[in-house]
């Protein structure tokens, strides 16, 4: 296990992970850059508005300080969003220990480099690949914090450095499986977001659950595609970080990225839906990724396709819908 861990990141699921492993006896400190939400989270040991009825254990330390949160950090677990996890990186530089581990808990694509999280880490960072992890899969905080039984990957290169995770983050609750398959379990959990989108698209627009469930069927054949493209393996996405995060996402009224979908299904703008919610919604930004990264290496994507034209370029979902049910027939494949 790994007993001194540094927490970067208080949102709901940085202030959830710090409660799991500081109740599982490691000693953690919770960095959070905003002075405000660091002084609140100081006066109340919680934030309601990212996480209602909960409180941090007592011995969690609280800073706002970088170099305070990494001074003696065995572990470093990074749980910003993911379009910030660069600048905070380059913040970090020279404050890490040269034998320091970095697990990735963040689910999205960098929308500049279209470049996972772990390679945003080994970029950044100079940091080899066997020092660098991701934990993904169904996960939701609200549940997490009730100690509801949860189960997710860990993934990375090193069996020993991933051995360690599973460990430190495993309890009574909480069950962690490993995967070498870093690629697939990154992509998996940002992908999926996508669909978690057009899912809450077809809820607001009143349809049933036979819509909901080809869309998330033929969005896993999308991330599959992709996926295996980028050098995943398929049976990945048959997993937690796929398939499990998917379901998840897609279904649950804690999903902020179905949220999104709900809201435009209901006639909102993306600008005002994003202005309300005090959380971030990492599949919004995923959608730009997944839609250039289809583009780039030819990989057929019709959702994501049709979800991008609907947040960034005005297409009615209405008219999303229609030419996704009048594509040309086909056979049902996965790759």
């Amino acid at each position: 296990m790994f007993s001194r861990v540094a927490v970067l990141g208080a949102g709901s699921w940085g202030m959830a992970t710090a409660g799991l492993l500081s109740n599982n006896g490691a000693t953690v400190t919770l960095w959070e850059f905003d002075r405000a939400e660091y002084e609140k989270l100081t006066r109340l040991r919680a934030i309601p508005e990212k996480l209602q009825k909960f409180r941090l254990p007592e011995p969690v330390a609280i800073t706002n300080s970088l170099d305070e949160a990494l001074s003696d950090a065995e572990l470093v677990v990074l749980v910003v969003p993911s379009q910030c996890l660069r600048s905070v990186l380059q913040q970090a530089k020279g404050k890490l220990g040269s034998a320091v581990g970095l697990v990735n808990l963040a689910k999205g694509i960098e929308t500049t480099s279209l470049r996972c999280m772990s390679e945003v880490i080994a970029d950044e960072l100079g940091t080899s690949a066997t020092q660098v992890a991701t934990l993904s899969g169904p996960s939701h905080a609200e549940e997490v914090v009730q100690d509801m039984p949860t189960t997710v990957v860990v993934a990375g290169t090193d069996e020993g450095f991933v051995t360690r995770l599973q460990k430190t983050f495993s309890g009574s609750s909480f069950r962690v499986y490993s995967s070498h398959d870093l690629v697939g379990v990154e992509l998996g959990g940002s992908l999926k977001n996508i669909i978690a989108i057009a899912v809450g698209i077809v809820d607001g627009l009143g349809l049933g659950d036979n819509t909901r469930g080809a869309l998330i069927t033929r969005g896993l054949a999308e991330m599959v595609r992709l996926g295996v493209a980028l050098g995943a393996k398929a049976e990945t996405f048959a997993g937690l970080s796929g398939i499990g995060d998917l379901v998840t996402t897609c279904t649950s009224q804690h999903s902020r990225n179905r949220h999104v979908g709900e809201m435009i299904g209901r006639g909102q703008q993306l600008e005002e839906i994003l202005r309300a919610m005090a959380m971030v919604a990492e599949g919004v930004e995923t959608t730009r990724s997944g839609y250039r990264l289809a583009e780039l290496h030819r990989v057929e994507m019709p959702i994501t396709t049709q979800i991008y034209q609907v947040l960034f370029e005005n297409k009615s979902p209405s008219v999303a819908l229609e030419e996704l049910m009048g594509r040309e027939l086909k056979a049902e494949i996965w790759r």
